[in-house]
């Protein structure tokens, strides 16, 4: 539920908002809306309330042709929401109440042996329980399956086995910070996070910088892969974006830099778009922005 305002209000302030917008989001669905309208193949495991909220989500996730057979029901706890405010330069500011989210169990293994085969890329982000996400983790290794983790929000230290078992790690500049204690403002500052972050585990690490670009760290050797600058009208779902077109382009065998030179036209695309999941591009529309665009 979205509210455009001047600027975001200060403790104790009232401020007077100058739109409303209530559009599907979560972070987990964001990304599988954005990798299904790349051209991936997209099997969404999550867990909804049985409310408006859900039912709306359940709807709109067929709409998008994402396999939701493993969707679970909680009969107690509300959907999951987010309450974001938007100010004049686009900017925003998200409150996040979990409910269904937060206990998501996976405790059928059937569902990982039906929905994660050889050749997924498992992509995760933590707006669900560690429990679950380290559950999913242990199976995709045994199998082999490319592990992806954004690692938002982040608001708690993460086990070292579950960053040991990724291989492609997607902070934003805030997530590094958490993750290293290093503020990333530019290739050198993202050079020393990225090898404290790939020390813990992951031997890929891509740290998206917003409007700079995203620097790639990978198994030592890196790349900086510069944005596409835009003037942005709402960042909600960017980084979501971002990532659903990364593990949709590498599990349709594009290279990683230039993967994730795609990803980083879907998210230019995507804050240019009122909303979450509505910002996503399709192929197509990606395709007609990028013949009208250059770097």
């Amino acid at each position: 539920m979205v509210v455009y305002s001047d600027h975001f209000p200060k403790p104790g302030e009232t401020v007077i908002g100058n739109k409303f917008l209530m559009n599907p989001g979560g972070k987990g669905a964001n990304q599988a809306v954005a990798a299904v309208r790349m051209g991936g193949d997209v099997t969404f495991i999550s867990r909804i309330g049985n409310d408006i909220f859900g039912n709306q989500a359940l709807k709109l996730l067929q709409q998008e042709s994402i396999n939701i057979s493993f969707m679970e029901f909680d009969k107690e706890l509300s959907s999951g929401i987010a309450l974001i405010t938007v100010d004049q330069s686009g900017e925003n500011c998200i409150v996040v109440a979990g409910g269904s989210n937060t206990t998501l169990s996976l405790d059928n293994p059937a569902i990982f042996q039906q929905a994660i085969s050889t050749d997924s890329y498992l992509l995760m982000q933590l707006e669900i329980p560690l429990a679950a996400i380290l559950k999913a983790t242990r199976y995709a290794k045994d199998k082999q399956v490319t592990v992806i983790l954004n690692p938002a929000p982040i608001s708690q230290k993460l086990p070292e086995e579950l960053l040991q078992s990724v291989d492609i790690i997607t902070p934003n500049q805030e997530e590094a910070f958490a993750l290293t204690g290093i503020e990333v403002q530019d290739e050198q500052s993202a050079l020393l996070a990225s090898q404290v972050i790939s020390a813990m585990g992951p031997p890929v690490v891509i740290i998206t910088m917003g409007h700079l670009g995203a620097f790639v760290y990978d198994h030592g050797a890196t790349h900086f892969v510069t944005a596409y600058p835009v003037s942005p009208v709402d960042t909600t779902a960017a980084g979501d974006v971002f990532n659903g077109a990364l593990v949709s382009s590498l599990s349709q065998g594009v290279p990683l830099i230039d993967a994730v030179d795609q990803a980083s036209l879907a998210a230019a695309y995507s804050v240019t778009i009122n909303g979450a999941q509505s910002s996503a591009p399709t192929r197509n529309e990606l395709a007609l922005f990028s013949k009208n665009y250059t770097k």
